[in-house]
């Protein structure tokens, strides 16, 4: 797989949906690092296939944290995502739940699940709670990649166990990567 800017548009969507409000952008941004996270936890993939990395308010996904700042432009994520006005974002529109069409019903039950742990926390708490995941290393003011065998070591699996994952990703995003030059 690789990064799809239509699926992360429609991971964001549903916890803005599940909310029913706007949300601090901080937030969002740990609530999709989270459903990442468990999806790694669970079936071994992140469901996002973004880079995930590590900023002085904890890890954050890189190409979305572009989209969500406008420095990398997408329609997928405009139609539905509304740019940052006062630290927060918003759906930019009604939309039904068969329209989250990149989601799989394992990704939706992760989405859901992280909504309903830490949906109702306030966002520098979710910031306080991600500081205390294994992988959160302080970059200091610059950023750092996340280091996924951490990240696997964390969910109780031998170092080379975690290793083989992480080789396994690293041969997924290769392939992913060289299909998507092919098309």
């Amino acid at each position: 797989m690789i990064f799809s800017e239509q699926k992360v548009a429609q991971m964001a969507a549903f916890f803005l949906a599940r909310r029913e409000a706007p949300m601090a952008h901080i937030k969002l941004m740990k609530l999709l690092y989270l459903a990442d996270r468990l999806s790694m936890e669970r079936y071994d993939v992140p469901m996002s296939d973004d880079f995930q990395c590590n900023m002085k308010n904890g890890p954050i996904l890189s190409a979305t944290l572009d989209l969500m700042n406008g420095t990398r432009r997408s329609d997928a994520w405009s139609e539905l995502i509304s740019p940052i006005q006062h630290n927060a974002v918003a759906l930019q529109r009604n939309f039904a739940w068969d329209e989250l069409d990149e989601l799989s019903r394992a990704d939706l039950a992760i989405l859901d699940e992280v909504f309903a742990r830490f949906g109702h926390m306030e966002r520098w708490d979710l910031v306080d709670y991600v500081h205390t995941l294994p992988e959160w290393e302080n970059p200091g003011s610059s950023s750092k990649p996340i280091d996924a065998e951490v990240t696997f070591k964390s969910f109780g699996f031998t170092k080379v166990q975690a290793h083989e994952k992480v080789e396994m990703l690293q041969t997924r995003r290769l392939l992913g990567q060289k299909l998507a030059e092919m098309s």
